[in-house]
Parts: structure tokens; sequence; C-alpha cells
């Protein structure tokens, strides 16, 4: 009884939820006009907001902003999105079924957009991708790909349906774990480029917009869950993937910042940022995507743009969104050297002390760093993650609202 009273449910919510269509369709409302600004958020688990428990309240939300922050069918059903078919998606949205409902960073994001965006614009959010892939797994024709462009459709259609224009001025990037603990064997770099040009000629082909879609790409920092990882390691190749994601952030002019992951908490201390860490990055992404719709000055955030060997001495300048720079020991437990290691090949660390001198750091080594490898943030206790005993650095800038943390890096000297 109770199953067939199960099936009756479903097939009646189906021909409610087609009645409803049909009568959308049948109907036409007068929308009046809109401008749909879509950035949605394609990577892996931290995409997808895996662990990380919901703060965000949809009806405060909806309400707050006069129902203009939406999903991609552009209405207010939040958070059952998941690696599934359209139609068992569909189903869970219907039914409320919230056991994938977490905090996406892309929540905070448009709570900062539609605040300060004018009442006609309306943004549109959602999740795209799956966790535990490589970027290889995660480019066309993979099906997680496939799916995120059909959402981008989706949304496209129906703002079409209401007289509304629609664009895609960027894609927030979350990936890269995956590239860290499975160790591949290709260039992060050229695969990402090559995800980049299928994902702009595939939503330009959907939404036959003129301006190229940006990238707002976040850096990864689970160093430490590589199964190889070990402090100090000259050979070890962990460090890739960051400095990949940190070098596009530098050279690329359609790439930009929201930040690193270390500041934040992670869940058990182990894999995945919480919330609050979901939504620092959200607002970050958020800083570079109104400087995108504003035609503002990249924001790369910070990051170093050069170095120079001075006796026994490396010279390292930085890109400093907010001078000067600082050392936080509080909001990230103070680690040695404050994150930075100059390594020889026989794995010792040979830095006697570091200094701020302004937007520059200069770091004083015992003996000349010529053929060591200079790192920042590429450390931390094995397995662990987060702002006390994974992977970080404590080199800041002086931005009061969110601060800008300095991108993990490692160079050859």
């Amino acid at each position: 009884m109770n199953k067939k009273f199960g099936l009756y449910g479903i097939i009646g919510i189906v021909i409610l939820g087609i009645s409803l269509y049909v009568y959308n369709k049948m109907y036409h409302t007068d929308y009046g006009h809109k401008v749909v600004v879509c950035i949605p958020v394609y990577g892996q688990s931290y995409a997808l907001g895996e662990e990380a428990t919901r703060l965000t309240d949809f009806d405060s939300l909806r309400i707050k902003y006069n129902g203009r922050i939406v999903t991609e069918k552009l209405d207010y059903t939040f958070g059952y999105f998941d690696h599934s078919s359209q139609f068992k998606q569909w189903i869970k949205r219907i039914l409320h079924y919230d056991k994938k409902a977490y905090e996406l960073s892309v929540y905070s994001m448009a709570e900062e957009l539609a605040s300060k965006l004018g009442e006609d614009t309306i943004v549109c959010i959602f999740p795209g991708g799956h966790g535990m892939n490589t970027i290889q797994q995660l480019m066309k024709p993979a099906e997680p790909y496939n799916k995120f462009i059909e959402e981008i459709a989706t949304a496209y259609d129906e703002a079409q349906d209401r007289g509304w224009e629609f664009i895609v001025p960027a894609v927030c990037w979350m990936q890269g774990e995956s590239d860290i603990v499975e160790y591949p064997d290709y260039d992060y770099k050229e695969y990402f480029h090559q995800m980049y040009n299928n994902l702009k000629t595939d939503i330009k082909n959907v939404t036959h917009q003129k301006n190229d879609i940006r990238i707002i790409c976040y850096q990864t920092s689970t160093i430490t869950k590589g199964l190889r990882y070990k402090p100090n390691n000259y050979d070890g190749t962990e460090a890739k993937a960051p400095t990949a994601q940190m070098e596009l952030i530098r050279d690329d002019s359609l790439i930009w910042a929201s930040g690193p992951t270390y500041s934040c908490d992670f869940v058990n201390e182990s894999l995945h940022i919480d919330a609050v860490g979901q939504q620092t990055i959200g607002k970050l992404a958020a800083r570079s995507a109104l400087g995108i719709l504003r035609n503002q000055e990249r924001n790369i955030g910070l990051l170093p743009m050069a170095y120079h060997i001075e006796g026994n001495d490396i010279r390292i300048d930085f890109n400093v969104p907010c001078p000067p720079l600082c050392f936080d020991t509080i909001q990230v437990k103070k680690i040695a050297n404050y994150g930075f290691n100059v390594i020889r090949r026989d794995g010792k660390d040979i830095i006697s002390d570091v200094e701020i001198d302004y937007n520059s750091i200069v770091i004083h080594c015992a003996e000349s760093p010529k053929n060591c490898k200079l790192r920042y943030g590429i450390n931390g206790e094995f397995l662990k993650g987060g702002r006390k005993h994974g992977s970080r650095g404590n080199l800041r800038d002086s931005e009061k609202y969110i601060s800008n943390w300095c991108l993990l890096f490692e160079f050859m000297v």
C-alpha cells in the first residue's frame, strides 16, 4: 500500500509540474524588463559545498532581495544539486530533499552582488561539477561538463521566455584537490586553458553574447592530503596545481582571483572548508565579479610578481591590493618563517629570518639560495587541513573588510 501510494504520489507530482508548465506557456506573464547576470560555480566537491553545513536561509534570501537571487530555473528552490539526471534532481527539488543542501560560495557572492546592483538585475547562481575529479575528468565531453552547460541553457531559455536579457560574465572555478592528491602526470595550466576555451565557446553558443566569459579562480591548499607528502621534500610535487593556479591568475588577462582556502577552518581539519569558509570565498569572488561587471582593473589578489637574489637574500615583490603587507598569526596559526621555505636538495631549510619591506618580503638565508626551491604555504601536518594545522602561511594585505591572503607558490631559484 505504501509503495503504491508513493508511486501514485510521484506520478501526481509529475502531472502537476507538467500542468503548471503548460499553464505558464499558455498564459504568458508580463515580467517587465530585467537583466539576468548568471555567475555559476564549477569544479569538484568544493564547488558543491560538500560537508559545509548550510547557513543561508533561502526564504530570507528571497525576501530580503525581492526575489532577485535565483537558480538555473530562475526560481527560488535552492540546494538540491548533485551529479544526477535532470529528472532525479527535479524530483528532489519538488520534494525538498535536502541531503545535498550544503552552503555554497555563490550564495554569499549573490548577496554581495544583489546588494550593489540595480533592481532591474537578477542574479542567477547554481553549482556544477563532481567530487573527487581531476581537471581532466571534468573537461568536455565529461557528463558533469555537459550537465553544467545544459543548466546554463535552461536558465537562458527561461529568461528568453520572460523577455529578459541574459549574460554570463564569469564562471567561478573551484577545483584542484584531486590534482594534488592523485599526482596526475600532465600540465595543469594546459588542461585549464583547454577547459576554459571549451567553456567560453559553449556558453557563448548558448547566450550569443559578444563579451568573453571570465574565470574567477580560487586556490586549493590541500597540500598535506597527498600520500607522498613530506615536509621540506625537495622533490615533492604537491605544489604543482596551486602554483599553476597562481600563475594563471597572475598571467592570464581573462582570469580573476577570489582567494586561497588555507585561512579558513576545514571540516574536522581534513579536506573541505566549512560553511563560513564558503561564505568568505564567495565574498572574495563577488569582489572580482563586480569588477568584471564594472570594467575595472583586473583583480589578481595578493601574489608574487618577481623575485631577486641579493647575496644570500631573496627579495620577493608582491602585487598588494591593499598595502601594506602584514603577518597575521591570529586568523592563521603561526608557522615557521610565516610559511616561507627555501629548501636545499638535501631537504634542509636555509632561512634564517623573514621580514616585510612595504610591498616586498626579504628572506635572509644562511647561505646562497641558488638552486634551492622557494616556497610559500607548502607545509603543514600530514593529512591535516585548515588555518591551524594544514598547509598555510601568515602573509596578508591590510584590507579591513575581507583580507587578501597570499596565494601559495613554489619557484626554483
